[in-house]
């Protein structure tokens, strides 16, 4: 078997070389036997939460996506390349000195906005490589439009360009690129302040906590996304628009809580959550969110998984109707069978693992190549492959870029 990117345990292998800790040590340190920490630096086993997997970049002093690895190189038919975040990144580290020489022609504010909203809707449909190429040019025109405008003109700006940054760290959080995202993030939120606008300053706190729960970073996470729910408590209560980002921001929470281990104020959150789902009494998709009653069982199947209870996550996904999410949350859709897929994973149930695998890639395509779990979960597999009873895992692993 021919692999293209460097499995998590040999990564964390080098990296504890690297440090000069013995397996024990580091085995110790996270509370694991060294039987266990040798089977997964050899291959034979895989680290099933991502609680673990954050204990042990802490210990090894690296990101988390220094052990996962780099997301948009694989997978041979389609997706950005390596050459597209550079653009991105030239982008957004050169936006404020380049928007006097760019060459791409200028967008009225309406447009930016317009462009802004389809950036967002692009992610949201799990098309990743589409999104990814509208980023950079979107940049430079919003923040020209910015710099060449006063008055009332340059705050509608700075609202069009709050909405391009928060879809930007979406886009960039997906891709592993944990820092450029929480930068993108955090302009999105001085711009929206700057505007006035403490509504989007929230959206754009939202992907800062899920660009830091991507980094490992949970603890900053949990602080970020609980503070900016608090602070919508009292409007949220009045306007359904903010319920909905208060709600969106306690499931962020929850799950920051649940790769801290902490069960209790994980299902809090998610009770919490449920409430406001519950009063508002449908499914939404207010400040790209997606926030619903489907949205509160997703992540509870989410929750479940991450606290490493497989039972709970199967009986808790299989009350989750992917239909309900709309033909426009295709990475949603998509989600609810990786879920379901990594339950049956920490139950070494290969072949329900495969269909759930098939089934969110048949959801969407690029929403399976670029997810870390769903990537272990097919090279787990593949070490205990048996052809007669996963027939599909092969071409699973081929479309997803782990076999040459």
């Amino acid at each position: 078997m021919e692999e293209i990117d460097t499995p998590i345990g040999e990564r964390i292998a080098i990296y504890r070389r690297r440090r000069s800790i013995s397996q024990t040590v580091l085995a110790g340190l996270i509370g694991r036997s060294e039987s266990w920490l040798s089977q997964v630096e050899r291959g034979t086993r895989s680290v099933d939460r991502l609680s673990v997997l954050i204990d042990i970049a802490k210990v090894l002093h690296v990101d988390v996506a220094q052990l996962t690895g780099p997301m948009f190189t694989l997978g041979p038919n389609g997706g950005p390349e390596l050459d597209r975040l550079a653009e991105i990144r030239s982008a957004l580290l050169n936006a404020r000195l380049l928007t006097e020489t760019v060459s791409e022609p200028d967008m009225n504010i309406p447009d930016l906005r317009a462009a802004a909203h389809e950036l967002h809707a692009t992610y949201q449909a799990a098309r990743y490589g589409l999104a990814a190429g509208m980023v950079a040019a979107l940049v430079r025109r919003g923040e020209r439009a910015v710099s060449s405008t006063t008055g009332e003109d340059r705050r509608r700006a700075q609202v069009a360009l709050a909405e391009i940054y928060s879809a930007t760290a979406a886009v960039l959080s997906r891709a592993g690129e944990t820092e450029l995202s929480c930068l993108a993030a955090d302009r999105a939120i001085g711009l929206a302040r700057q505007a006035g606008r403490e509504d989007l300053a929230k959206m754009a706190l939202y992907r800062l906590a899920h660009g830091c729960l991507r980094a490992g970073r949970v603890e900053e996470a949990y602080r970020l996304a609980s503070a900016a729910a608090d602070e919508l408590g009292a409007d949220g209560d009045n306007h359904d628009a903010l319920a909905s980002l208060r709600g969106a921001l306690l499931l962020t929470v929850a799950i920051a809580a649940a790769r801290a281990d902490d069960r209790r104020d994980c299902l809090r959150r998610l009770g919490q959550a449920r409430d406001i789902a519950d009063r508002l009494g449908g499914d939404r998709n207010e400040y790209w969110t997606a926030f619903g009653p489907t949205n509160v069982r997703l992540h509870a199947t989410s929750a479940a998984v991450e606290l490493g209870d497989p039972d709970d996550a199967i009986r808790q996904g299989e009350t989750v109707d992917p239909n309900l999410f709309g033909p426009d949350l295709a990475g949603r859709r998509s989600q609810v069978h990786i879920d379901l897929a990594w339950a049956y994973g920490q139950r070494r149930n290969d072949p329900a693992t495969v269909l759930s695998l098939l089934e969110a890639e048949r959801q969407a395509p690029e929403a399976l190549r670029y997810n870390v779990t769903a990537r272990e979960l097919i090279r787990e597999c593949l070490r205990r492959e048996k052809r007669t009873a996963v027939p599909h895992l092969r071409g699973l692993a081929q479309r997803t870029g782990l076999l040459g």
